[in-house]
């Protein structure tokens, strides 16, 4: 085959994201956004999950005719000792040892990956790393081509402060679950910030994996920089002291979820729904009415819970999207009793995946009980819509923080425990009751959220568009990446 002429000028970024669906999501979006700024996109991962992004991927290469493709690498289930076809932490069962063997097998990634850059002609040399953090081994992919690493967490810039300071000072150990109700001061952050010690993200090391947490940790210090999914009107003074903290660049470039400007096309896996009924739905109700119910991709809740939620939902009249999700413990007969106990009730239920940025940014929704995931928090944002904060684990107690105590536009359902610390503490119908009404109704305070939520909203937008600050911070970076890239080859001459 001729090998194509491609300018020494050219940028080629390779986008290494974790096997996790929260992880993958926001770096196909990020691959789009540097694409249609002229940069070719190489987005490496394994078959099971190419088979999930690929009408993403091939519709932004295909229809837009962007610079972009996927590059498989087989991922080795049977060397780190998983079953075949393991290949994303939403079909790795419950367990610390599997995760630990999946981790283990993410890093066998790294010779597949360089022995196809080394053979590739297709595309230009790659000139830019962006990797997940749980990806520590990019960083001598990285170094072996003389390119700089960029580390991408998927969370906001709040929260990882809060993580690395846990880290960084000791904050939390596991023979401190007796203490869970002390306050704990986190003193990197350029805002007062105490929270009960209980709530505080349990770091890698608390799950025996202190080696690859302080190894990852040390990577990321050794980059050349930070993305994050956020931007400046809501998040400046966060990233500058997470970019402080961490001795490197923090860019902040998102909203990620807002790159197709306002077209609400299908992202990661296949919706369980067709998207044109789920909308039609939607449009046969008032604005501002309908209650979306998500609790993301790894949130296992239980029977009694599921009632509970149930009876809540019920109770407040009001119509309801609720998302369940399929393959979990014990999720068919959470499937059969809502099946049975929303009939006749105004509810849609999908099982499994949901259009949810489509329906989020629908006008009839009013209101989004959510586990405060970063994306999912996000794409509450971006839609103006205000929350009904759930968290159960690892960062989303502090995004919770940031939701109702910082931006005001949220209401806590008042969850008080890590799902780690219980195996399920459920909260009754009367307290989730409280919180919807407060959300959906409210009074004055109701109406005032709202509005914050919809100035939230509306900077996020801008912040996308050409010239807003997220779009500056990209034509930054990727000026920066250049300016490395020119730098090393003065080096090397």
């Amino acid at each position: 085959m001729e090998t194509p002429n491609h300018s020494h000028d050219q940028q080629h970024f390779l986008l290494c994201p974790f096997m996790a669906q929260g992880h993958m999501i926001p770096m196909v979006d990020m691959a789009r956004l540097f694409a249609r700024r002229g940069v070719y996109v190489s987005f490496v991962t394994t078959p099971l999950n190419a088979s999930r992004v690929r009408p993403t991927i091939d519709r932004a290469s295909r229809c837009s005719n962007l610079p972009i493709r996927l590059v498989e690498l087989r991922f080795p289930c049977e060397e780190a000792g998983l079953p075949e076809g393991i290949e994303n932490v939403d079909v790795l069962p419950p367990s610390i040892d599997l995760f630990k063997r999946f981790i283990e097998g993410t890093k066998l990634l790294k010779h597949p990956l360089e022995l196809f850059l080394s053979a590739d002609r297709d595309f230009p040399p790659p000139t830019c790393v962006v990797s997940d953090f749980l990806l520590p081994w990019t960083l001598d992919v990285a170094r072996g081509l003389g390119i700089p690493r960029l580390v991408f967490h998927g969370t906001c810039s709040y929260s990882l402060i809060v993580m690395e300071s846990v880290r960084r000072y000791g904050l939390w150990d596991a023979a401190d679950r007796p203490k869970k109700e002390t306050m704990v001061t986190i003193p990197d952050m350029p805002c007062q910030f105490e929270m009960k010690k209980g709530l505080l993200p349990i770091p890698l090391s608390c799950g025996g994996l202190a080696d690859f947490e302080g190894g990852a940790v040390k990577a990321e210090l050794d980059s050349d920089g930070v993305v994050i999914n956020s931007f400046d009107e809501l998040e400046a003074k966060f990233t500058e002291a997470y970019g402080k903290l961490m001795g490197n660049e923090a860019y902040n470039i998102g909203p990620l979820s807002l790159c197709e400007g306002g077209v609400q096309a299908e992202r990661g896996n296949k919706s369980s729904i067709d998207q044109e009924k789920c909308l039609s739905w939607l449009d046969s109700h008032k604005q501002g009415s309908v209650v979306y119910v998500s609790f993301g991709t790894l949130v296992r809740l239980g029977l009694r819970q599921v009632m509970e939620i149930g009876e809540a939902m019920k109770g407040s009249g009001r119509p309801v999207v609720w998302v369940l999700k399929q393959g979990k413990e014990g999720s068919e007969e959470i499937e059969s009793w809502v099946s049975r106990f929303g009939e006749g009730l105004d509810w849609m239920v999908i099982v499994g995946w949901a259009p949810q940025v489509a329906i989020l940014s629908h006008a009839a929704v009013g209101g989004f009980v959510t586990h405060c995931g970063w994306n999912s928090t996000l794409e509450g944002l971006c839609a103006g819509v205000p929350m009904v904060t759930w968290p159960h684990f690892w960062e989303q107690f502090v995004n919770e923080r940031l939701v109702v105590e910082v931006l005001k536009v949220g209401v806590r359902v008042g969850i008080e425990v890590q799902t780690e610390w219980t195996k399920e503490e459920v909260m009754g119908r009367e307290e989730i009751g409280v919180a919807l009404e407060n959300v959906m109704g409210g009074g004055e305070e109701g109406e005032e959220r709202r509005r914050r939520v919809r100035v939230v909203g509306e900077m996020a937008k801008k912040a996308m568009e050409v010239g807003g600050s997220s779009y500056v911070n990209m034509t930054r970076l990727i000026e920066d990446v250049k300016g490395y890239v020119k730098e090393n080859v003065v080096e090397d001459a």
